[in-house]
C-alpha cells in the first residue's frame, strides 16, 4: 500500500506541506524565545489592501487614469452589439453582397475590440501591480516596525484562523493611514 501523501493530489499535498510546516512552527516555541513565551502576531493583507487609506487612494488613482479607457471599451462593445443585433434584423432582406460586407466588418469591429480590451487589462493590471508593490512595500516596513517595537517573534500573513489576540492589521491599518501621501 503507498503511504497517504503520495496519493494526495497536487493541491492537496501543497497543502499538506503547508499544515505540517504550520504544525512545526507553532511545536517549535520554546526554540524562538528564550523565556518559553513566544509572542505571535497576524495581519489580513487582503484586508490591509482593501481596507486602508493608501489602499483607496491608490484604487481612485487607477479609476482615474483607467476610466475613460474602460467607458470607450464599453461603449465601442455597445456599438458592436447594436450593429450584429441591426444585422440579425435586417440580414434576410440585405442583398447577398451588403450581407457579407457587414459580416466582415463586424468580425473586423470585433477583433478590434477583442484587442483593445485585451491592452485595456494589460496596462490596468501592470499599473495596478505597481500601486500595490508600493503598497506592500510600505505595509511590510510597518509591520516590521510594530514587530520590532512590540517584540513579536513571528508575524503571519497567512493563515487558517487567527484569534482577535494576535490579529494586528487594525494596528497595521491605522499605522499606514497615519503615513503622509508620499511616506513611500
Amino acid at each position: 500500500m503507498m503511504p497517504f501523501a503520495l496519493r494526495l493530489s497536487g493541491g492537496l499535498r501543497r497543502l499538506a506541506t503547508a499544515a505540517l510546516a504550520s504544525c512545526a512552527v507553532l511545536a517549535a516555541p520554546a526554540a524562538w524565545a528564550q523565556d518559553g513565551v513566544v509572542k505571535i502576531g497576524y495581519v489580513n493583507s487582503e484586508r490591509v489592501l482593501r481596507e486602508s487609506a493608501p489602499a483607496r487612494t491608490a484604487q481612485g488613482k487607477l479609476e482615474g487614469e483607467f476610466g475613460k479607457r474602460e467607458k470607450e471599451v464599453a461603449e465601442l462593445a455597445a456599438r458592436l452589439k447594436a450593429a450584429a443585433d441591426k444585422l440579425d434584423k435586417d440580414g434576410p432582406t440585405l442583398p447577398e453582397a451588403e450581407r457579407l460586407r457587414r459580416q466582415r466588418d463586424l468580425v473586423e469591429q470585433d477583433r478590434d475590440l477583442t484587442r483593445k480590451r485585451r491592452e485595456f487589462q494589460e496596462d490596468l493590471n501592470q499599473r495596478r501591480n505597481e500601486e500595490l508593490a508600493g503598497l506592500v512595500e510600505r505595509a511590510n516596513k510597518i509591520i516590521r516596525q510594530i514587530a520590532e517595537q512590540e517584540k513579536f517573534d513571528i508575524i503571519l500573513q497567512e493563515a487558517i484562523y487567527a484569534g482577535a489576540r494576535v490579529d494586528i492589521t487594525d494596528k497595521v491599518i491605522r499605522a499606514l493611514n497615519a503615513q503622509p501621501a508620499s511616506g513611500r
